[in-house]
C-alpha cells in the first residue's frame, strides 16, 4: 500500500503541515510529488484540493483511519501549481527533500503585522503647488493649506506621521492624491525613487543597441524561442537594453523578474529602474526582514508591482503572468546556493521560463563557460554589443611582471608602474580603483623569484596550505609537507600572499599622504546602509582612490575613475577550483571595464607573477572567444563541465572518525554501482574549510559525461544513505557542475 503526505495550504506559514492520505489501486501510476489532487478534509469529509509532496510506503500513523485521495485534478496553470512543478524538478535536479523545495520556491506569506507602512510623495511642480496654495488660502482651507505647504519643503514625508503632525484626516490626502499633486506608496519599496513620467527617462539606444535588441525580439518570435545569452563589453549598456526589454513586456500585460548578483553592489543601476518604471518596482535584499519581504511578493502577487529585483530569491516571485526573467551578470558565483538545495539560478530561470513561456536573457560581458557551451551547442541564442555606449574607448592596459619587480630590488606590494600611474591620475584630479584580488585567499604556494605554484598532479589545481603548514588537494584529498624553497629555482621567496585592505590602505598614505582614500571591504561595510554610502561619496568625488575586494568592481559607474590597479592578479588564478582561470578572466575584465567609462581615456595596471597565462593576456585585450577557446580545451581534457558533469556529495559532521569511516563506506558503495559505469570518483577529501563551527566537512566527486547518470547515482547513494543509520545527524549536501 502507497500512501501520499499532501500539503493544503502551500501559502501557509507552517509549511511543514501536510496530511497522510492513502493512493487507491486505481492511481497509483498517476500519483507523484507535485500533482494536485482532490481529497476529503476534516470531519465533514469535504473535498477540497491539496498537493503531494511525496510518497512513501509507511503510514504515519493506523492505516484504518487513513482515507484515500478522490482524484487527481485536472492540470492546473494557477502559479502555485507551476512553482510545484519547478519544485519538484529542483528536487530531481540538485537532490534535496519535496519540503525543501519547496520553502526554496514558494513565498509563504508569513504572519506580519496588519498596518503597511505608507509614505507620501510629491508628484506636483513647486509653482503649482504655490499657485494652490493661494487658491486654499483665498478659500480659507486651513487643513489643506497646511499641507500643501508641508509638501512645498518636503519631497516625501512618512503617512502617518504627516496626519499626526498637521492634524490633518485621510480624506484630504486621498483628495490630493486624486488631483495629481502626491501619490501615496508603499514604504517597503526599498530603493529611494524619483517619480517621473513612465518613460520620461527611458534610455535612447544607439544604432548597434537597436540591432541587437531586433535580434532579441526576433528570436521571441520563433516558435519554440530560446534562452538569449547578451554579451556585451563593459560599458556597453546591457542595462538600457534591460529596460526596453521590460518596457515591451509590461505593455503585453506581462511580468518581468530581474536578478541582479547583489542589490548593495548595484544599486546605481537599481536606482534608474525605480526612476524610469516608479512604483511597478518592488524590491528584495538581504537586509529586509521576512515581513517586508512577504510584503514585496505580495506586491508580485496581487498585481501592485510588476517588475522584481532581487538576488537568487527574487526568481520565486508569484507574478500570475510572467513574461520575461533577465540574470544579469550570469556568472557570478552568488547565484549558486550554499544552502540545501545547492541550486543555480541561471538553471532555475530557464526552466522557471519553460515552464511560464517566459523570455529568458543572460546578460554578461564574461559569459559562463556554460552559457558560452549552449550557445554553441545551439541551445541558447547569442548577441553582442562591442562597442561602449558613447564611443568611448577601452582603457589602455599594462601587465607588470612582480618577478621582474622583485629582481630590481623593488619588494613593495605596488609596481613601480602602478604607483608612476596613481601620481600622475592625481596630479590630474581624476580618480582611481585599488582592485585586492583576494578571491581564494586560503592560500596557493607560490614563489616570488620564478612565479611557480604548487599544484596537485591528479587534479590540476592548485595545492591549499592549512594551518600546520600541509598542503592539501581538496579534490582527490592528497597532501604534501611544508614547503620552504621552491621546487622550480631553489629561491627561499615562497610563500602564500598575505597583505590585506587594511595593510594596502596604510601604504598607500605613506606613499600619498595627500590622497582622500576610502576602504570598502567587510569591515566597512558591516551595517545597512555601509555599501551605498561609499559608493555615493566616491561617485561625488569626495575620495580619490578607492581600495576593496571584488564588490568594488562589479556594476559601478563612475565617470572620474581613469585607472584601475589590480593587486596579486594571481590570488584567484591558483585558487584551489577547477574554475580559476574563468573567475580570474571575469574578475579582471570586470575591474579593467571599470576605467575610462565616460570623456577621460582610462588605463590599467594588471600585477601579476604569470603574465604569460591566457586567462589574464586574454583579460588584457577583453578578448573572450581568446579565453574561451583556452579554457574549454583544458575542462575537455580534465574531464570538467561544461563538457562533462560533475556531482559533488558534501558530508559534514561533529565526530572527524565516524566521518571518515561514513565516507569510506559511501565510496566503496559508489565504486560498486559504478563498476561498469563510465564515470570518475575522486576523494573523498577534505573541504577548501575543512572544519566550521565544530563540523568536519568531506566530499566525494563523481565525474562522467551522462549527467542523467550522475542524477540516477545521487538518487541510489540518497537511499543508501537514507537505510544505513551511520549517517543518522549527518548533514548531507549534492551539487550538480558546481
Amino acid at each position: 500500500m502507497k500512501y501520499a503526505d499532501v500539503i493544503v495550504d502551500i501559502s501557509a506559514e507552517q509549511l511543514d503541515r501536510h496530511f497522510q492520505y492513502r493512493i487507491p489501486a486505481a492511481l497509483e501510476n498517476s500519483v507523484y510529488p507535485g500533482v494536485q489532487v482532490e481529497i476529503p478534509f476534516g470531519a465533514g469529509n469535504k473535498v477540497i484540493r491539496g498537493y503531494v509532496m511525496q510518497i512513501t510506503n509507511q503510514p504515519d500513523y493506523d492505516p484504518k483511519k487513513i482515507k484515500d485521495i478522490r482524484s487527481l485534478c485536472e492540470r492546473s496553470e494557477t502559479v502555485e501549481s507551476r512553482m510545484m512543478e519547478l519544485a519538484v524538478w529542483i528536487r530531481k535536479t540538485y537532490g534535496c527533500t519535496m519540503l525543501q523545495a519547496l520553502r526554496t520556491v514558494l513565498p509563504i506569506r508569513q504572519k506580519t503585522e496588519r498596518h503597511i507602512k505608507k509614505k507620501i510623495v510629491r508628484t506636483a511642480e513647486k509653482e503649482e503647488i504655490l499657485s494652490r496654495i493661494q487658491e486654499e488660502r483665498r478659500k480659507n482651507h486651513r487643513a489643506r493649506e497646511r499641507f500643501l505647504c508641508y509638501v512645498l519643503e518636503h519631497e516625501e514625508a512618512e503617512y502617518s506621521s504627516c496626519i499626526k503632525e498637521l492634524k490633518l484626516n485621510a480624506g484630504i490626502l486621498k483628495a490630493f492624491e486624486k488631483e495629481g499633486v502626491v501619490r501615496i506608496v508603499d514604504a517597503t519599496a526599498s530603493v529611494p525613487m524619483k517619480i517621473s513620467g513612465m518613460h520620461r527617462d527611458m534610455p535612447i539606444l544607439t544604432a548597434e543597441q537597436v540591432k541587437t535588441l531586433t535580434e532579441i525580439r526576433e528570436e521571441w518570435e520563433r516558435q519554440e524561442p530560446r534562452p538569449v545569452l547578451l554579451q556585451g563589453i563593459t560599458g556597453s549598456g546591457k542595462t538600457m537594453l534591460y529596460m526596453h526589454l521590460i518596457e515591451q513586456t509590461l505593455r503585453e500585460g506581462r511580468q518581468a523578474i530581474l536578478l541582479v548578483p547583489e542589490i548593495a553592489l548595484t544599486y546605481q543601476n537599481v536606482e534608474r529602474f525605480c526612476q524610469c518604471f516608479q512604483d511597478k518596482v518592488a524590491i528584495l535584499h538581504s537586509r529586509l526582514s521576512a515581513g517586508e519581504k512577504a510584503q514585496q511578493f505580495e506586491r508580485a502577487r496581487n498585481g501592485s508591482a510588476s517588475i522584481m529585483i532581487g538576488p537568487r530569491s527574487a526568481l520565486f516571485a508569484p507574478f500570475p503572468n510572467l513574461g520575461l526573467i533577465i540574470v544579469d551578470e550570469e556568472q557570478e558565483t552568488s547565484y549558486h546556493s550554499e544552502k540545501t538545495p545547492r541550486y543555480h539560478a541561471r538553471e532555475t530561470a530557464v526552466e522557471r521560463g519553460r515552464l511560464e513561456k517566459a523570455h529568458v536573457v543572460l546578460g554578461s560581458a564574461t559569459p559562463s563557460l556554460e552559457a558560452a557551451w549552449r550557445c554553441e551547442q545551439g541551445l541558447y541564442k547569442k548577441v553582442e554589443l562591442n562597442s561602449r555606449y558613447g564611443r568611448h574607448g577601452l582603457p589602455t592596459v599594462y601587465i607588470t611582471d612582480m618577478r621582474e619587480e622583485l629582481k630590481s630590488g623593488n619588494r613593495s606590494v605596488f609596481s613601480r608602474q602602478l604607483l608612476t600611474s596613481l601620481r600622475e591620475c592625481l596630479d590630474r584630479k581624476e580618480q582611481a580603483l585599488l582592485f585586492l584580488n583576494r578571491r581564494g585567499y586560503a592560500g596557493f604556494i607560490s614563489c616570488r623569484m620564478c612565479g611557480y605554484v604548487i599544484k596537485c598532479p591528479h587534479c590540476d589545481v592548485s595545492m591549499t596550505m592549512h594551518r600546520d603548514g600541509r598542503l592539501v588537494c581538496h579534490y582527490c584529498g592528497r597532501s604534501k609537507s611544508p614547503v620552504n624553497v621552491c621546487p622550480s629555482c631553489g629561491s627561499p621567496y615562497i610563500s602564500a600572499f598575505r597583505a590585506g585592505t587594511q595593510q594596502i590602505e596604510e601604504m598607500l598614505h605613506r606613499e600619498f599622504p595627500e590622497a582622500r582614500i576610502l576602504r570598502m571591504d567587510m569591515d566597512t561595510t558591516r551595517h545597512k546602509n555601509d555599501h551605498e554610502e561609499i559608493i555615493r561619496t566616491f561617485g561625488e568625488h569626495k575620495a580619490d582612490i578607492l581600495i576593496g575586494t571584488q564588490m568594488i568592481v562589479k556594476g559601478h559607474d563612475f565617470p572620474e575613475v581613469t585607472l584601475v590597479g589590480v593587486l596579486a592578479a594571481d590570488m584567484s588564478l591558483f585558487s584551489a577550483d577547477y574554475r580559476s582561470a574563468e573567475r580570474t578572466f571575469q574578475l579582471l575584465t570586470q575591474a579593467i571595464g571599470r576605467a575610462g567609462r565616460a570623456e577621460k581615456a582610462g588605463c590599467a595596471v594588471i600585477q601579476t607573477y604569470h603574465p604569460e597565462h591566457y586567462a589574464i593576456e586574454a583579460a588584457a585585450v577583453q578578448d573572450y572567444g581568446q579565453f574561451y577557446q583556452q579554457e574549454i580545451g583544458y575542462r575537455e581534457l580534465m574531464g570538467y563541465p561544461p563538457a562533462s558533469s560533475l556531482l559533488a556529495i558534501h558530508v559534514s559532521f561533529t565526530d572527524a572518525d565516524r566521518l571518515d569511516m561514513a565516507m569510506t563506506y559511501l565510496k566503496r558503495f559508489l565504486e560498486r554501482i559504478t563498476q561498469k559505469a563510465e564515470v570518475q570518483i575522486i576523494g573523498p577529501a577534505d573541504e577548501a574549510v575543512a572544519k566550521i563551527n565544530d563540523m568536519y566537512r568531506r566530499a566525494i566527486y563523481i565525474k562522467g559525461k551522462d549527467e542523467q547518470l550522475l542524477k540516477i547515482l545521487r538518487e541510489q547513494t540518497e537511499h543508501y544513505i537514507e537505510i544505513n543509520k551511520g549517517f543518522e545527524a549527518m548533514y548531507i549536501q549534492y551539487d550538480l557542475n558546481a
